[in-house]
């Protein structure tokens, strides 16, 4: 799918522009607490001409042939560029937790690291987390590395989107 660099797009979020637009796909997920699983996801990068992009991603359980069956997990928040190609991200999450996220953009490879954890009481215990984003071939592979529930810091979600 062909894609455009908006016209009104803030000039601080070039670095970020390949990221714009709906990317959909499927993904995988494992952790020693929890069985296996597969799940679709929609993740939709937005801007409204401000210094930084609106980011959702939703993700639902998926039958065998693909169709949604149920939503299962939603992020929301937003990614800040910062001078030296550096990169803030907030991101809330109905489960309870807000997490402060600070990396660096290299070209079309995003890695960040958790600074703050903060959770309700009701929330599951999150303590630390590593993303990498990355455009491959026309599209985006991300991974999420947690240290959750007393386990170290290991690879829990991963999935391959394309822009729609």
């Amino acid at each position: 799918m062909a894609f455009e660099i908006p016209q009104d797009l803030h000039p601080d979020l070039m670095p970020l522009a390949w990221l714009l637009g709906r990317w959909e796909g499927r993904g995988h997920g494992d952790y020693p607490t929890i069985e296996k699983f597969e799940f679709g996801q929609q993740i939709d990068f937005t801007h409204n001409g401000k210094p930084y992009l609106h980011y959702v991603s939703q993700t639902f359980k998926v039958a065998e042939d693909g169709t949604k069956e149920r939503p299962l997990a939603v992020e929301t928040g937003f990614w800040r560029p910062q001078p030296d190609n550096k990169l803030e991200v907030i991101l809330a999450h109905p489960t309870g937790i807000a997490e402060i996220w600070y990396g660096d953009i290299d070209g079309a490879k995003i890695e960040l690291q958790t600074d703050v954890v903060a959770r309700t009481t009701s929330a599951k215990e999150v303590t630390a987390g590593h993303r990498l984003y990355g455009l491959v071939n026309g599209e985006l592979l991300w991974a999420y590395d947690m240290a959750a529930e007393g386990q170290s810091l290991q690879p829990h979600l991963w999935a391959t989107l394309v822009r729609s």
